[in-house]
């Protein structure tokens, strides 16, 4: 988390600076710290997955109901990052396509495990 602080901190400071004179740079610098920080986490989102796959495992969960939920998880976050970054160049009314996009998308993605519940609910009903 150090390490996220640093980058974002320095990142805050240096957009400030460029905001003034060359708000495309700003925007890029804060894309890119975005994408810095997001590597950094990356093993730790590694780790949650092998995790859930594990815990899938010994309850006998498939795969196949597991695959929705790490998607929709991806989706909300990159439906997220997204939008601020329209947001923090101005552009609210693109952000608030990209959320509706990305909630229709989720909605998309979990379409296999609502199928899976609705079945599951059937053969307790038999």
């Amino acid at each position: 988390m150090v390490k996220l602080a640093g980058v974002a901190v320095t990142a805050v400071v240096f957009s400030g600076v460029l905001r003034k004179n060359t708000p495309e740079l700003a925007l890029l610098l804060t894309a890119a710290a975005g994408v810095w920080m997001l590597t950094l986490v990356a093993d730790g989102l590694g780790a949650a997955v092998e995790l859930m796959d594990e815990l899938a495992g010994q309850a006998g969960v498939s795969e196949v109901l597991l695959e929705p939920v790490v998607k929709t998880v991806v989706l909300s976050i990159l439906t997220k990052l997204t939008a601020e970054i329209c947001r923090s160049a101005g552009e609210s009314g693109i952000a608030a396509f990209v959320e509706t996009a990305g909630s229709v998308l989720a909605l998309v993605v979990a379409l296999p495990l609502v199928r899976a519940v609705a079945q599951l609910m059937g053969e307790l009903l038999v």
